[in-house]
């Protein structure tokens, strides 16, 4: 599907509608450090390791692709609510 670069919609802090600039949103580099991962860990760890069953056999054959807006104004970010398709391009 062919997104296009900018779209026109309200903006909560400028209270007005204004032209937003639109990419695809990716998920940020993963830290080790962080209180989730330091607890999967510790749940792996030892004799007996995962605690839950893996996901092997993927049922779906897409995934949810959201879109990240940010205001030209006012450089305020939002995200719409992601739209399950194949592939998504920003045109």
């Amino acid at each position: 599907m062919k997104i296009p670069k900018t779209l026109t919609t309200y903006c909560p802090k400028c209270k007005t509608h204004r032209e937003f600039t639109i990419t695809l949103y990716k998920a940020g580099k993963r830290r080790g450090s962080k209180l989730g991962e330091r607890r999967q860990a510790e749940r792996k760890k030892g004799y007996g390791g995962q605690k839950f069953p893996l996901q092997h056999n993927q049922a779906k054959t897409t995934k949810k692709q959201s879109l990240k807006l940010s205001c030209k104004e006012c450089n305020y970010m939002m995200q719409r609510k992601g739209i399950r398709l194949k592939k998504a391009e920003v045109v």
